[in-house]
């Protein structure tokens, strides 16, 4: 009697063994569409004022201050011929000085300084990376009187160098916390075959370490660029007319006589086209750099 072994059903899970997934359910595809909706209000709420100041800035005076505001008023360059003609020039020069210089020397000063904390690390890192995120931790008036009366001692008020070396102060601390984050992951095989090959640190870190971190550095150097141009209290306090920055001048615009709305939002779409072209610009890498993609 021959008997004839019984085949084994074969799995719904098929030949490889593996589960087949089916299209997405419709519970999926609800939660992700009520997630995208939610992304588009965040995003809207986010432009919305942008958007309705750049509308403004090309209404007259008298439109842009009815209340409700008039959308459908007839548009104008009323505003922007006011704001250049009122001289805008040299504070806006002041403002491109101080943030950029500052920060090019917060560049060269935190990222020896943050590959010291990281690849090569000193004794007692954690205190020295607690030291300089305690400097933030004071409030900004904290510090405004003994800048101000150490500057009028020395004669260095209303002098674009100070702002540079407050400016520098003020964004160390972050430019070396957010660069030591990048040069973590810089592999250590990197560095060992460069000083195999003769590499001394200056070479090291402009041929080696500084292409890696690129990301890191273009998001470090436009965060600090932002934090630069945007600072007002230092700028109000330690400037007069030479030193004069742009918010500072922006400022200007609200007078006993009242608030010109239009020419404020066309003053202030205009200094804010610096920041939007450099972040365009470095969109790139920042959107890398700040999601910590440095090294693949």
């Amino acid at each position: 009697m021959t008997v004839t072994a019984k085949q084994p059903a074969r799995s719904r899970q098929g030949s490889t063994g593996l589960r087949q997934e089916g299209p997405p359910g419709l519970g999926g595809r609800r939660s992700r569409a009520f997630f995208g909706i939610i992304a588009w209000i965040v995003g809207i709420l986010f432009v919305l004022p942008i958007l309705w100041m750049l509308l403004t800035s090309f209404h007259s005076e008298e439109n842009a201050a009815t209340n409700p505001p008039s959308i459908a008023a007839p548009l104008t360059l009323q505003g922007y011929r006011e704001f250049f003609s009122s001289g805008p020039w040299p504070p806006l020069l002041n403002s491109l000085t101080a943030s950029v210089i500052s920060t090019i020397i917060v560049l060269l000063l935190a990222f020896p300084a943050a590959y010291a904390l990281s690849i090569r690390p000193v004794k007692r890192w954690s205190d020295v990376m607690f030291f300089f995120l305690s400097t933030k931790m004071l409030p900004m008036v904290a510090a405004l009187l003994p800048i101000y009366l150490f500057a009028q001692s020395v004669s260095f008020l209303d002098n674009i160098w100070l702002l540079i070396i407050v400016y520098t102060t003020m964004n160390l601390p972050i430019a070396v916390w957010m660069l030591r984050s990048f040069l973590i992951e810089v592999p250590i095989e990197m560095l060992e075959a460069a000083q195999i090959d003769g590499a001394g640190l200056a070479r090291t870190l402009r041929s080696v370490v500084a292409p890696v971190i690129t990301p890191g550095l273009a998001a470090a150097a436009l965060i600090c660029f932002i934090f630069s141009w945007n600072e007002l209290l230092f700028a109000r306090v330690l400037t007069g007319t030479r030193a004069e920055t742009a918010p500072v001048f922006l400022t200007g615009f609200v007078t006993s006589q009242g608030l010109f709305l239009a020419k404020v939002c066309a003053a202030s779409i205009v200094v804010s086209l610096p920041v939007l072209a450099a972040g365009f610009g470095a969109q790139d890498k920042l959107v890398q750099g700040l999601s910590l993609g440095a090294v693949k």
